[in-house]
């Protein structure tokens, strides 16, 4: 059996889950990645057979999007042509981790495709979602990349097709202690901004990931560390606690392992906002920027209540098991391709 798997390279979330999935999806056969992206900071430890620019997100360095840069990154004549070369036909399953070219093309070329991630859980309207819903927001989720059938991951199992998050193993398998400093990841604002902020808290050790700084710098109380996936979840697992956005797998390996867990939203990003409802459930702490109110907000954090344990109902091989069955299961169905199910107002949208 051949697989093509689609991963979006925004951020590193989606490399570091899919370096996790691809050995259960190496049982079912090859796998060819299409690496689609331009803003992760992991090397991507895996058989990447196509890559693309894609259409990424970038960040400013006060805690919101990059809109400027996304414009200049964005070309959808080079999408539309991707889409049209991307062979897709030679394949028996399409997993897509919410990315456009692959979307495209397989509706171009009426071929079902699997959309299989954080994102897909969202098709959900039982998924969290912040008090005040966004109408582009909802449009980014929904049509951003149609596909035959989902099969999504969240913090719970909000419905029948999301299953939780996939953990990797050497957080799984790692010793978990409590060496009483705090990791940090907030790829959304500069280390100045974050060294300002952190430094209002003397008494408190910090462990900065920061995408800058090639080797660990120290100030203050605060250790700057080169993002490298070894040295994070070493971090992690030493830690009493970790501050990042509103991201999906970070934050779910924090409330695994029963470490606390502060939250700053990335600005303007709907799906954060949504991660943050979600995240609220168990008790997590959501602030809205780093301003003068910031240190004692996490002082707050650190002396209140901790946060609810995040429970795996199913295991990655559970997971991967539920995902080739329904891509095997579409495939067979002459009436679920993906031309059949668009209707012409997704048909716009993915184009």
């Amino acid at each position: 059996m051949k697989i093509f798997y689609a991963i979006q390279a925004t951020g590193n979330g989606h490399i570091s889950r899919a370096v996790e999935l691809l050995p259960y999806l190496q049982q079912y056969g090859q796998v060819d990645v299409f690496l689609s992206g331009s803003n992760s900071h992991l090397n991507a430890n895996l058989p990447v057979k196509f890559t693309s620019m894609g259409m990424s997100l970038f960040y400013g360095n006060k805690g919101g999007l990059d809109y400027f840069k996304m414009l200049q990154y964005c070309s959808p004549a080079r999408a539309y042509k991707e889409a049209k070369a991307l062979p897709l036909e030679d394949y028996d399953v399409v997993l897509n981790d919410f990315e456009r070219i692959t979307a495209l093309s397989c509706y171009l070329k009426n071929i079902p495709g699997i959309n299989f991630g954080h994102q897909a859980a969202f098709i959900s309207t039982k998924t969290p979602r912040p008090p005040k819903r966004n109408f582009a927001g909802e449009l980014v989720l929904k049509k951003y990349a149609p596909a035959t059938a989902y099969v999504g991951l969240h913090f719970q199992q909000y419905d029948h097709f999301i299953y939780p998050p996939v953990i990797k193993n050497d957080i799984l398998n790692g010793i978990s202690e409590d060496k009483g400093h705090i990791t940090v990841y907030l790829s959304h604002y500069s280390d100045a901004v974050v060294a300002n902020a952190l430094s209002q808290l003397p008494d408190v050790r910090f462990e900065v990931f920061s995408k800058i700084v090639k080797q660990r710098e120290q100030n203050g109380n605060i250790t700057f560390i080169p993002i490298d996936n070894a040295s994070f979840t070493k971090s992690i697992l030493q830690s009493h606690g970790v501050i990042t956005g509103a991201g999906f797998e970070t934050p779910a390996e924090t409330l695994y392992l029963g470490k606390r867990l502060l939250c700053l939203p990335i600005r303007g990003q709907y799906e954060q906002l949504c991660n943050a409802a979600a995240l609220q459930q168990f008790n997590v702490p959501v602030i809205e920027k780093m301003d003068k109110d910031f240190a004692k907000n996490v002082r707050a954090w650190l002396t209140g209540l901790p946060q609810q344990q995040l429970a795996l109902s199913h295991s990655t091989y559970d997971i991967v098991k539920q995902v080739m069955e329904t891509a095997i299961a579409t495939k067979q169905s002459n009436s679920n391709t993906l031309s059949n199910l668009l209707s012409e107002e997704d048909v716009w949208a993915i184009g």
